[in-house]
């Protein structure tokens, strides 16, 4: 039998959501060349002219015509949308106007040069970020792009040109194109073009002829381009193989590590691992390692590493960080936590005769593996060794290294080494030399806990010259009359200088535990007080009480209204560290478009806050507005992972609050549902049975007019039965309705008790018929302040429900008990059954045995001595039967106004 190949479920949900989301999203079209001139805009303007003549309406954004005139031609006939005017260094510079296309929303808009760089002002820093959000409006965009502008192969292409070109296009928006169309020309013909002034003005095309505009130049940016074109033809079509499941493929990708380092080469080594990522298919990740160096180094050199790391986010990579000091050991085991199979790391810049001693990093990967390939990627000298010749570090962390200024600390060692010679000196004729010595060293060892590395060799030389001085033969001078005093000298200074260099490298490891220890701190106490949370207004106040201070910032949590508008927070007081100036519309982009904006990003790098998006599991939550008084502080790969971790915290909270909330909704509702149903099953049945009953008697009187006058007055008597039974029904659900509404007021007045339980009889004697009633109601019960016509309606709903399950018995009485009294209703009926509460909305007992009702009664009077601050329980007794007894507080009573002769008389 042949077998069937079946599609991967989870391959078919990837692709409709894939195709979901292009629905949703504008089609990119991209015009691709290996240089300028090659005809891509021209191009570009034809294909618009093509679909304008099928009725496709089409906008010209912004196009860049350098000039050329057959370029100029072709916008004839097309709408050109006018650009916008913005304000430069003195001057007014014209920008593609974001705003008015989406405004305008064209079903297809040309959009020029992909890699341009926005005038500072604009909303996005580059046009690619003003396309993508023309695509999430859903606009059709085409535009151009030249294979010099893409992330990965620019250091490619200014190794060959030797010029380095400054505006990219991150690969993954030219990954996302629908369709790429590549616009190309011979390298003569393209020559010849520039000859004749078609590409740029005389003078500029003979200065770009001499350099970018070479034959051998042009044919390897020709090269490059039919390759980047081939790759992304090649994953078309691989991803059409494996959505029409013509072949089975193992599912398993390859992934990549690369190693970050603080230098001026992790860029290339990032745009290398990105381009082999690309090339293989494969996921891949950016890692650098925490170590107690990299907080001594340079905030250039860590400003590097930042960089570095954002331009891997900004190329489709992961980006994470680990804290350790084995470097090898750290990435080895993440390496294979994550199925990592290619390790990229930098070529070492070691000297070879120095890597005999010590292995580089490469080498000790290379070595220790033999189930992952480690691939190093060449590194640019010049820049790495500008880099090295740069100042000294700086680190925030370097310069609380000593809690006194570096005079003070050389001072302080100085003092330490003079107080040392002065007590060696009085033990002298106590101890040996070698006794001495030791004590030199418990110096150095005081000064380098305290004061750090650098005075700590200095203690180490003044102590070594301290002993030849003032303790060896002939004392008080360097010169020594045994040599082999010159190897303790030696053995001295050796072993000061790694007792001090041991004691600052551990209290230095100490510091930076301290400081991790602080931040896992910060984010257990923020879970542990967001766990708390039950309210978007008590997650906001942790969130502002706990980030302030972390990152010595203002912060504010931004959240939506009901239309999906970012509104600000509530007015009132502020809390310290709250943030009361933002821009709400910068907010609302970035919770629209899930992407970070402001300080420190590419969109608004120029405004004081930054704005991060809540992302929780199911959609973004809200906004973090962060604004740091540093902002240094804020963008150290540290603080950055840190931060991203608490806005994590916060969007998980408040997903977990909406969903409470939901979950109470949904309980409420249920509740609802089932009391209405309850409702309609009693209002449907005990309702309509006494009306059934109504109707047909009434029918019996009218039609049949033979009946004799006791037959009229037997069914008129039955009718009105029926029509009393049904009005109670109906009194019992509009008492409920009151009392649960809360609109119940008690006309409370000081009365007997046995008054009503006499009124209640009398209005319950039709139910009570055929029940033998025994009263027993002491005549020294105290006055109590009740409302009589609340009241009467609770006994007779007790003494109604005594005659429905009693057999022929129901006893009444009372006592007065501790400043209670206690008046019960007993009957000989079955009781009360097992497990339920007899006093809960549309719950009856024994069914069978009971007459007609809707479940109604006992909760109405649980409501009723509930409001007089009494209550009401049921029991069984032992004997048999129920027993339901309610209780009412004694209370002061006024005193009896004093009767005159005549009213004694």
């Amino acid at each position: 039998m042949m077998s069937v190949s079946r599609p991967d479920p989870d391959a078919l949900l990837d692709k409709i959501q894939r195709e979901d989301a292009r629905q949703q999203r504008g089609h990119l079209k991209i015009f691709f060349g290996a240089c300028a001139g090659v005809g891509k805009t021209y191009a570009m303007l034809s294909a618009a002219h093509a679909q304008r003549e099928q009725g496709v309406d089409v906008v010209v954004g912004i196009v860049e015509t350098h000039g050329r005139q057959d370029t100029m031609k072709m916008l004839t006939g097309l709408e050109v949308l006018p650009q916008k005017q913005v304000s430069y260094k003195d001057k007014t510079l014209t920008e593609f106007d974001l705003d008015a296309a989406v405004e305008r929303h064209p079903q297809l808009i040309l959009v020029d040069e992909l890699a341009h760089s926005n005038v500072t002002g604009s909303r996005h820093a580059k046009r690619w970020q003003d396309v993508e959000e023309l695509l999430i409006a859903g606009i059709n965009v085409h535009t151009t792009v030249n294979v010099q502008h893409l992330e990965t192969l620019n250091d490619v292409v200014g190794q060959i040109t030797g010029i380095r070109v400054w505006e990219t296009v991150p690969d993954k928006v030219f990954d996302m194109a629908n369709e790429i169309t590549l616009v190309d020309l011979p390298p003569d013909e393209l020559l010849r073009r520039l000859k004749e002034g078609k590409v740029y003005f005389e003078q500029q095309a003979q200065r770009a002829a001499k350099n970018f505009f070479r034959k051998g130049n042009l044919i390897a940016l020709r090269e490059l381009a039919l390759r980047r074109t081939a790759d992304q033809v090649d994953v078309e079509m691989r991803d059409y193989r494996a959505d029409q499941s013509i072949h089975q493929v193992w599912q398993a990708k390859e992934r990549l590590l690369v190693c970050v380092g603080p230098d001026a080469s992790a860029t290339k080594l990032i745009r290398g691992a990105a381009r082999l990522a690309a090339s293989l298919r494969a996921d891949w990740i950016a890692v650098y390692v925490e170590t107690p160096a990299l907080h001594q180094l340079s905030t250039e050199r860590r400003e590097m590493m930042r960089r570095a790391m954002q331009l891997a986010s900004e190329l489709g990579g992961e980006t994470t960080s680990l804290a350790g000091e084995n470097i090898p050991d750290l990435l080895l085991s993440y390496a294979r936590s994550r199925n990592v199979s290619r390790l990229v790391i930098g070529r070492s810049r070691r000297p070879t005769w120095l890597r005999l001693f010590r292995r580089s990093l490469a080498d000790e990967l290379a070595n220790r593996t033999t189930d992952m390939d480690v691939v190093m990627v060449g590194h640019d000298a010049e820049q790495s060794t500008a880099t090295e010749n740069r100042g000294p570090a700086s680190s925030h962390i370097a310069l609380e290294e000593n809690a006194f200024k570096p005079s003070i600390a050389y001072l302080w060692t100085c003092a330490v080494c003079f107080s040392v010679t002065l007590a060696s000196a009085g033990l002298l004729q106590f101890f040996d030399l070698a006794n001495v010595v030791m004590l030199y060293l418990l110096g150095v060892v005081i000064v380098a806990i305290r004061f750090g590395r650098g005075p700590s060799i200095l203690a180490s030389f003044l102590s070594v010259a301290s002993f030849d001085y003032f303790f060896v033969p002939p004392r008080f001078s360097f010169s020594v009359s045994d040599s082999q005093y010159l190897f303790t000298f030696m053995i001295l200074l050796a072993v000061s200088l790694i007792i001090s260099n041991l004691m600052s490298n551990l209290r230095f490891q100490a510091r930076i535990a301290h400081y991790r220890e602080r931040r896992a701190d910060a984010l257990y106490t923020m879970s542990k007080s967001l766990s708390g949370a039950l309210m978007v207004e008590q997650i906001i106040e942790i969130s502002v009480d706990h980030l302030a201070p972390v990152f010595q910032a203002h912060v504010a949590v931004l959240l939506p209204d009901s239309h999906e508008k970012i509104r600000q927070p509530l007015s009132g007081d502020p809390r310290p560290g709250q943030l009361t100036e933002m821009d709400t519309s910068v907010a609302q982009w970035v919770y629209e478009h899930h992407q970070p904006a402001g300080l420190g990003t590419n969109t608004l790098p120029s405004n004081a806050v930054l704005y991060l998006p809540l992302r929780a599991p199911m959609r973004t939550r809200g906004v973090l507005a962060i604004a740091p008084n540093e902002g240094s502080q804020l963008f150290q790969p540290e603080q950055q992972q840190l931060l991203e971790t608490f806005a994590a915290q916060i969007a998980l909270a408040l997903e977990r609050v909406h969903y409470v909330e939901v979950a109470q909704d949904a309980l409420i509702n249920m509740e609802a549902e089932r009391l209405r149903n309850s409702l309609l099953s009693a209002i449907s049945h005990d309702l309509r049975t006494p009306l059934t009953a109504i109707v047909g008697l009434a029918s019996t009187l009218h039609e049949k007019n033979d009946l004799s006058i006791d037959k009229r007055h037997e069914l008129s008597l039955a009718i009105h039965d029926e029509a009393l039974r049904m009005s109670g029904l109906v009194m019992n659900l509009l008492d409920m309705a009151r009392l649960q509404s809360g609109k119940v007021n008690l006309n409370r007045q000081w009365q007997p008790l046995e008054e009503v339980v006499g009124s209640a009889l009398r209005a319950s004697a039709h139910a009570l018929q055929g029940h033998q009633l025994m009263t027993q109601i002491p005549s020294d019960l105290p006055l109590l302040s009740f409302d009589a016509v609340l009241l009467e309606r609770v006994l007779c709903n007790l003494l109604e429900n005594a005659a429905k399950y009693g057999k022929n018995k129901i006893d009444i009485s009372a006592e007065h008990i501790a400043g209670q009294v206690y008046l019960h209703i007993s009957d000989d009926g079955p009781g009360i059954p097992a497990g339920i509460n007899i006093f809960e909305k549309f719950t009856r007992g024994d069914v069978e045995a009971a007459s007609p009702g809707v479940g109604l009664g006992l909760a109405i009077c649980e409501n009723i001595m509930h409001a007089h601050g009494g209550n009401v329980t049921a029991e069984n007794l032992p004997e048999g039967g129920a027993r339901l007894t309610i209780s009412l507080p004694v209370g002061d009573a006024p005193a009896l106004p004093a009767l005159t002769e005549n009213e004694l008389q």
